[in-house]
């Protein structure tokens, strides 16, 4: 990707997902995430309306008026990203890979963070830790972690969930909402994602491409593993071959399901070349709904 190339998509991620952030998210992602509690702001006198229970009877009883206490959200919260950005990513085939779609969610999230005073930082991963932003706020900082989960180089081709987890666990001191993105294409990591869960409010977000369950009907085709650089060459001609990848789609995407069902944890999945606003929308709105 040339530097034009790279500034286009950026500045294209930046209108499309400022947008959602604006009039499709306004006021969702607050709801759907709460400060970690209220603190003290000022005392006042009564206006009609004001509830009883928040009179200051110590003030009302010195002024000879009521007055009454005020509180507002403890509101700045830590949101990390925890993007997968392992070779399996690289991966699309409706216009869009799945790393731009991780990209565009990414972006989206962020830009709904700093409307909301909150900071937003970034884990990059595949089978090791490929870039760390510390959190922070400002459209600038947040057009930096866009540059980066577009144009970054990983220099590993696996994934490793675990480990992202492990060293997300170590960096984060502070109670943070996290949401991890990525297919999911990885060995087991419930056990660093419940440790995780304990410390920080998790949010996973798969992202998948239609052609990993769907194979279209072709002659013999050569296939690589993006992630081991294996060849194969399959008969796409063959039904059997294309029910056994549909088999195999459905039973890890069934697997990865129930897991998080065992956990009780939230999972959204989205799919390269469709819109993310819906099913974001439904998630916020669900989870204001729990709160």
């Amino acid at each position: 990707m040339t530097p034009n190339e790279l500034l286009k998509k950026i500045r294209r991620i930046h209108i499309r997902t400022m947008h959602m952030a604006d009039d499709v998210f306004a006021g969702q992602y607050h709801s759907a995430f709460k400060g970690q509690g209220m603190e003290f702001e000022e005392v006042r006198e009564y206006q009609p309306g004001d509830e009883i229970r928040s009179i200051d009877w110590n003030v009302t009883a010195r002024q000879g008026r009521p007055f009454i206490k005020r509180f507002r959200e403890e509101r700045e919260l830590t949101v990390m990203l925890l993007v997968d950005v392992s070779a399996s990513q690289e991966f699309g085939s409706r216009d869009q890979l799945k790393r731009e779609l991780a990209a565009e969610i990414g972006a989206t999230l962020a830009f709904s963070a700093i409307k909301n005073n909150d900071k937003v930082g970034l884990i990059g991963f595949s089978d090791r830790i490929e870039r760390y932003i510390k959190p922070d706020k400002g459209t600038r900082h947040v057009l930096w972690v866009i540059r980066e989960l577009l144009a970054l180089e990983p220099k590993g081709r696996g994934t490793d969930i675990a480990g992202a987890l492990d060293y997300m666990n170590r960096v984060l001191r502070r109670r943070s909402v996290v949401f991890v993105v990525s297919d999911f294409l990885a060995g087991p990591f419930e056990k660093p994602l419940r440790a995780a869960r304990r410390r920080h409010d998790v949010i996973s977000i798969a992202v998948s491409d239609a052609r990993e369950r769907e194979w279209p009907k072709t002659r013999f085709v050569e296939l690589i593993d993006s992630e081991t650089g294996q060849w194969i060459t399959v008969d796409g001609s063959s039904r059997s071959f294309r029910e056994e990848i549909r088999r195999r789609a459905e039973a890890a995407v069934a697997a990865r399901r129930e897991m998080f069902k065992r956990m009780q944890a939230d999972c959204i999945e989205l799919q390269t070349g469709e819109s993310i606003a819906e099913p974001l929308t439904r998630f916020f709105r669900a989870r204001e709904a729990r709160l």
